[in-house]
């Protein structure tokens, strides 16, 4: 401390020496004597104020013990009590009372009173007697409660707003006295000019930086004392105006504020800003605008639009720049892989016509030969024309390398006399094979194909396939060998399928034959039947039909095999190749083609068959075996004029239906399935079209594939490309199971003939819907043919049902039957109504249970097929997401320009409010971006919900999808704060920075956006919306409360809004020191906001964000159907 004072001493010592006399010397030893003795360190001690040699030591004195003063206020008493509104308390103290810079106004108080300055200031007790009034809920900061000085008893002139006394100058001053209020009450005088003396307490607190404290002056009109707002005393006519009475919040003090347009470099002095400047309230230096930005003199705020002008601008090109340059990059690539592919079809079309030409050559010189020969036996002997013969023959049969023709008729021999002895045994075995099959067709169980070492096509050797050009080469080559088979085979013959089906040349696939015995399924909520002892099996190989009236159970049937029947009560067995195994086990090589259309819209066909061929083709197949599958599928079913055209949705016209049936098709062919189920594929198509996509399954099904289908009225053409029939009636009984050439067989022997021109299959679902009448001549009515099956397969018969058998095994005459055959009871006890709603209730329980037992269903895999893993279908994803939101710019455009209308308006309307610092526009702030935002996120999952059923059941990563969802919205979450700040930011123009509103903005964002994805994937998309305007609203109300309950104060802590608010707030509030440090005390107490939450705000947004993505993907595994 002494040698704080020496230093001191010793640099007024400097400014002595400049003085030549004689007091000037004695004045200075007489001060290093005191600072050596430790004496001379009250004001007293001194006299002459007015000498210039002695004021500016006595100044520092002062200044000495009043900063020892304010630093013990702070460190004990203030800091301690209010550290929530200082982030580092010595720095913003500093800001408000550091006046080293210039001391003129303490000079020139000392000199005022006379070297009593120090019998004059507010000691700690009194300075946090006036604080904690300020904060301990006084009613007004001009009323203090009665102290020792100033009460009903004892009322001094001193105790008037702006004036103060001094102590008694016997008693010693201590200045950090916290205990107790000293007597001051002699020499009362206007308060000095830098100070403000509270109405109350007689004596001075210095004012703090940014604030303005002349001496008053009456007006005599008003009779107040301006610039501030208390009057004279009444009866006391010699009162004159004195000093500043108040230091508190803006709103009640704010004429001790420096004014807007003006900076205070002391508290005693106010100068006007210049041109190209601007200051706000409570300044003390005018700042320098921008170069862009407009500032006028005596303006409070500089006009920084342009900025936001230039942020959209650059905002809005980048956004072009990113979009356009994509979807060039993307055209592009397709244009050049569509030259690529093009001039590869048309080499391989060039190399076929070719080759055709070859042999057509060939062909003819073995002709020709034939015809040598046959001159030459007449002109030689026999023996000669033998050897001359074989000659001939042998070079022939090293020749032709093209598989012979399969003849159209079995019982035509197949041998020859040119042909060797290992082509006639293996032509023998397949004619004995093909007699043994149309012998006993019903008994057929389909091929035995050889599924050895057929993972993978054979590439030619020796070539490493890399380019576009050489894969698709390879591809349209494979594709050209294939229609060359199929020409061979185009009759179609059943000796040409068998010859097609053991062509060791067409690749096989895993085997997968489904058996079932007895299955019946029951609907656990109204115990009705949907199927009923269903027995049989589909073979691979073979395309399986299943018919039958409406209500006969088909798409229940196939939903029971593809093991989605849910909600009903399962009895019977359905055996996997002969094994009680999940059919779960094989997801990965089973296709289920749904009855809708479930196809991305907003891609084009070949991006939809690509993605679903990436995603579901074993990762060992090579690319070139990728690109010919894919192709081979666009082929089949006749999409190469729309490959490249979208699918389109309800908004936007793409394909035609019958196309888009076909793709929804081809999305199961190409990953190759060994099992491939169909709910009416051939609903909306031609004739045409489903006889094209029927030869599709057909060259599928000579890979082994098992292919069952539900078809309704099928053409009599489409109806004979079935192999086997299943021919259900109401009520899910089977009246039909067999092959389809036996069907008319069957039915005839019943005595049920089709009538000529009529379609068989339309004929018999008219029958079994009651519509047509099968004659007398019928041995059973439509009611009885259930039973006649059963009779004539020798199946169990259920018991409710023997009675029926029974009668009809026993009497060649149709007996009447009662509906009640479907049912199990033959009476049902009437429930009340609290009743049937207790057990709708448990119903929908157990539904909701078999749900998420279906989805989180785990088996064992055993169809031996690696598909690609998470991170390998993340980038699929990504792919795939990203070409969609590129394809959606218009609806992002609109996205930005609805939130940069709302920051402009918001902008407008609400500006900054210095008491809040801006708490209330923040808070409209805090509403419109969550509102937008979350409405905007609700289409990442709401309209894709169909197409996420049908992948994820299909056995794609359900992570992955939502994964990709969610980076891909991270775009939109680094971009959509940019769009709203430019205007809100720019037009409001807070004291915090850009850098800070963007990050609170941000997270606030990501934290929307996450319970955005929770509420679409929860609800429909319109509740969704709703339940999104709700959650705003209301949690900004409540975040918004300032009432004292403590319930509400804990329910806003799990309120988003009220972190948000908190770090839009204490950002702008950091900014605020000096005489604003009571304003944010205050404020922030009120709101109870603390300066050192910001990072914590900023973490409790992100980690909202994350638990409700968790949440979002949490149900969408969970619940995924309706």
């Amino acid at each position: 401390m002494r040698f704080s004072q020496t230093l001191k001493v010793t640099k007024t010592c400097h400014d002595f020496l400049k003085l030549p006399n004689l007091v000037a010397i004695v004045v200075l030893l007489s001060l290093l004597q005191c600072v050596r003795f430790g004496r001379c360190q009250n004001v007293d001690d001194y006299s002459d104020f007015n000498n210039s040699a002695v004021l500016p030591f006595v100044t520092q004195l002062v200044y000495g013990r009043l900063t020892n003063l304010t630093t013990s206020l702070m460190k004990n008493d203030i800091g301690n009590q209010s550290s929530f509104c200082f982030k580092d308390s010595e720095a913003d103290w500093n800001r408000a009372f550091n006046f080293s810079n210039n001391l003129d106004f303490l000079s020139s108080c000392i000199q005022k009173t006379n070297g009593d300055i120090s019998r004059r200031l507010c000691t700690v007790a009194e300075a946090r007697f006036y604080f904690k009034s300020l904060f301990g809920g006084a009613k007004s900061a001009n009323y203090l409660r009665p102290n020792r000085n100033c009460n009903l008893s004892s009322w001094l002139s001193g105790c008037e707003p702006g004036w103060a006394c001094s102590i008694d100058p016997n008693e010693e001053v201590d200045l950090s006295n916290s205990k107790e209020i000293p007597a001051r009450t002699l020499d009362c005088k206007t308060c000095c000019e830098g100070f403000f003396c509270p109405h109350g307490l007689t004596c001075m607190i210095p004012c703090p930086l940014g604030s303005y404290c002349p001496l008053a002056r009456l007006n005599k009109t008003t009779g107040v004392c301006e610039p501030y707002h208390y009057q004279l005393p009444q009866g006391r006519p010699n009162h004159t105006c004195g000093g500043a009475n108040i230091w508190a919040d803006v709103g009640s003090s704010s004429e001790v504020f420096c004014s807007e347009g003006s900076y205070c470099p002391t508290t005693t002095e106010k100068i006007n800003c210049s041109s190209g400047h601007y200051c706000r309230k409570g300044s003390t230096s005018e700042k320098r605008c921008f170069k862009l930005a407009s500032c006028n003199p005596n303006t409070a705020s500089q006009d920084i639009q342009a900025y936001g002008i230039l942020l959209i601008a650059a905002l809005g090109t980048l956004l072009l720049i990113i979009y356009n340059c994509s979807d060039q990059v993307l055209n592009t690539r397709e244009r050049r892989q569509a030259k690529s592919r093009e001039a590869a079809a048309r080499s391989a079309r060039d190399t076929a016509k070719a080759q055709q030409r070859w042999k057509s050559a060939k062909d003819a010189v073995k002709k020709r030969a034939s015809g040598l020969q046959a001159q030459l036996s007449r002109t030689f002997s026999r023996k000669r024309d033998v050897t001359s013969f074989e000659k001939l023959a042998k070079p022939e049969a090293e020749d032709d390398v093209s598989p012979s023709h399969p003849t159209a008729s079995v019982g035509i021999s197949m041998s020859s006399s040119v042909e060797s002895e290992g082509n006639k045994k293996e032509a023998s075995d397949l004619m004995r094979t093909i007699h043994e099959i149309e012998k006993d067709l019903d008994h057929f169980e389909g091929f035995n194909f050889d599924t050895s070492d057929n993972s993978a096509m054979n590439l030619p050797k020796g070539k490493q396939i890399s380019t576009h050009s050489q894969i698709f080469k390879y591809a349209y080559a494979q594709l050209e060998k294939e229609k060359a088979q199929q020409q061979e085979y185009k009759d179609l013959t059943f000796s040409g399928v068998i010859k097609m089906a053991t062509d060791n040349r067409i690749r096989k696939r895993p085997l997968i034959e489904i058996s079932f015995k007895d299955l019946t399924l029951t609907l656990k909520a109204k115990k009705k039947h949907l199927l009923r002892c269903v027995t049989g099996n589909i073979k691979p190989g073979r395309i399986t039909s299943v018919m039958g009236p409406s209500g006969a159970g088909k798409t229940t049937l196939l939903s029971a095999i593809a093991g989605k029947a849910i909600g009903c009560n399962v009895t019977g067995s359905i055996l996997i190749n002969g094994k009680h195994e999940s059919i779960h086990s094989y997801k990965k090589i089973i296709g289920f083609v749904p009855q809708d259309d479930i196809v991305h819209g907003n891609l084009t066909v070949e991006e939809n068959l690509w993605f679903s061929a990436k995603c579901r083709l074993s990762v060992d197949l090579l690319k070139p075996d990728r690109v010919l599958v894919v192709e081979r599928v666009i082929e089949s079913l006749g999409l190469q004029t729309v490959r490249n055209s979208l699918v389109g949705t309800v908004e936007k016209r793409g394909i035609s239906g019958g196309q888009r049936k076909r793709v929804n098709v081809g999305l199961e062919m190409v990953m190759e399935p060994s099992l491939l189920i169909l709910d009416e594929p051939t609903s909306g198509l031609d004739s045409a079209s489903s006889q094209q996509l029927l030869r599709a399954l057909r060259r599928e099904a000579l890979e082994g594939v098992n292919i069952c289908m539900v078809v309704h009225q099928p053409s009599y053409a489409l109806f004979k490309m079935f192999d086997d029939l299943i021919l259900l009636a109401k009520g899910g009984l089977t009246v039909y199971h067999g092959p389809v050439k036996k069907v008319e067989d069957y039915f005839a022997g019943l005595g049920i003939n089709i009538p000529e021109r009529v379609n068989p299959p339309d004929y018999f679902i008219d029958i079994l819907e009651g519509i047509v009448d099968p004659g007398k001549v019928a041995k059973a009515n439509y009611k009885e043919l259930p039973f006649r099956w059963m009779l004539h397969k020798g199946y169990e018969i259920p018991p409710e049902m023997r009675r029926y058998a029974q009668e009809i095994a026993s009497s060649s005459m149709a007996v009447e039957l009662v509906n009640e055959t479907t049912t199990d009871a033959t009476g049902v006890e009437e429930q009340s109504f609290a009743g049937e709603l207790w057990q709708d209730m448990k119903n929908n329980v157990e539904l909701q249970r078999d749900k998420i037992r279906l989805n989180f269903l785990s088996s064992k895999d055993l169809s031996k097929r690696k598909t690609p893993g998470v991170f390998q279908q993340y980038r699929y994803f990504l792919g795939r997401v990203g070409k969609q939101r590129l394809r959606e710019a218009k609806i992002q455009a609109v996205d930005y320009l609805i939130l940069l209308l709302a920051g402009a308006c918001l902008g407008s309307l609400s500006k900054v409010n210095d008491e809040n610092f801006g708490a209330a526009g923040y808070t409209y702030t805090i509403i419109a971006v969550s509102l937008l935002c979350k409405i905007a996120a609700l289409r990442s999952f709401s309209l894709d919900k169909l197409h996420y059923w049908r992948e994820s059941s299909s056995g794609m990563s359900s992570l992955a999808y939502f994964l990709a969802k969610d980076t891909i919205d991270h775009f939109n979450t680094l971009v959509k704060p940019l769009v709203y700040l430019s205007m809100f930011y720019f037009l409001t123009n807070p004291r915090s920075s850009f850098a800070d509103n963007y990050v609170v903005l941000l997270c606030l964002v990501y934290c929307v956006t996450g319970i955005a994805y929770a509420l679409a994937i929860l609800f429909e998309q319109g509740a969704a919306q709703l339940w999104s305007v709700l959650l705003a609203v209301v949690l900004t109300l409540i975040a918004t409360r300032t009432d004292n309950s403590k319930m509400i104060k804990n329910l806003a802590n799990f309120c988003y809004p009220r972190w948000a608010l908190e770090a839009f707030v204490v950002a702008n509030a950091e900014r605020y020191y000096g005489i604003w440090l009571i304003t944010r005390c205050g404020s922030l107490l009120k709101s109870g906001y603390s300066l050192h939450d910001w990072t914590l705000c900023i973490l409790v947004l992100i980690l909202i964000g994350i638990i409700s993505r968790a949440t979002a993907f949490f149900c969408m595994v969970t619940f995924q159907r309706k």
